[in-house]
């Protein structure tokens, strides 16, 4: 079993860290609210560390799932970070979702000082973290990744390395692009089928087995229907996302006609008090009888 450090013990980090623990491998966490690290550590066992320097001493494996690149620079290069700490030929996987900018920065730093990075974003949201079926997508060596990949694989049902640096958080932005143009079609199909009369739990039984069938119908419909939206990835995280997305089309000289309405469309659905709904309350926006 691995030594293995895990930085951000959020709604995602938290359950993440308890599948590696679970699987028994020795787990020292940190989180900026020392708090919720202390009670990891009672549930879980382990060992919890003040900074991610100190997290990160002796592990063989570093694991970091915090909110965006600042945090992200906050605990690898800051003044505490973990690069400070992390012993030659040690892995660092991140599964924040961020730049490709800052995963080709660290993956340069973390080459200089001799040891691996990759940038492993996951999708799956809070319940592929809590059951631990979170798929990976991810960005560095193959080398780095055979290493590492029997401990990701305690958490996730599906990984693979698709690229140099910077590949898994490129591969992240094409998952949400696709993602937000698939809940504004269903959020518009199931208003529709209410105002004109139709039962759509039946009509999503039927249309679910053909071609419209997709995981945000399988797993969203019924509360779209029902109008209730805490199940999943807020929208706050995900205009964050589609930023990145964007962002990054302006340098690789890409069209998201698309991406850019429906980032406004959940910027209206901030301004309506929505900011922690999960992503499907996009259905908020459109009129119902």
């Amino acid at each position: 079993m691995a030594k293995v450090t895990f930085l951000g013990l959020g709604v995602m980090g938290y359950p993440m860290a308890r599948h590696i623990a679970k699987a028994g491998h020795d787990v020292t966490v940190y989180n900026r609210t020392t708090a919720k690290a202390e009670k990891w550590v009672k549930e879980f066992g382990g060992k919890f560390a003040k900074t991610p320097k100190d997290a990160s001493k002796d592990s063989d494996f570093i694991f970091c799932c915090v909110g965006n690149d600042n945090d992200l620079k906050e605990v690898t290069l800051g003044y505490e970070g973990a690069f400070h700490s992390v012993k030659k030929g040690a892995v660092f996987i991140d599964n924040t979702t961020a730049s490709a900018k800052i995963a080709r920065e660290l993956f340069k730093a973390a080459k200089e000082k001799s040891f691996g990075f990759l940038d492993a974003p996951v999708s799956g949201g809070q319940a592929g973290a809590e059951n631990g079926q979170l798929t990976v997508m991810i960005g560095g060596e193959n080398k780095d990744f055979e290493k590492a990949q029997d401990v990701i694989k305690c958490y996730s049902k599906k990984m693979k390395v698709l690229g140099p640096a910077g590949s898994g958080q490129l591969a992240k932005m094409v998952n949400q692009i696709c993602i937000v143009g698939l809940v504004q079609g269903l959020s518009e199909g199931i208003r529709f089928g209410q105002n004109a009369g139709l039962n759509m739990e039946d009509v999503i039984e039927v249309i679910s087995k053909g071609a419209a069938q997709s995981w945000q119908m399988e797993n969203r419909y019924k509360t779209m229907i029902q109008d209730k939206f805490d199940f999943g990835f807020a929208v706050d995280w995900m205009r964050k996302d589609l930023g990145i997305a964007m962002e990054e089309a302006k340098n690789n000289g890409s069209d998201l006609p698309i991406t850019k309405i429906i980032d406004g469309y959940y910027a209206d659905v901030q301004k309506n008090g929505g900011n922690r709904f999960d992503t499907s309350s996009l259905i908020t926006r459109l009129k119902k009888k």
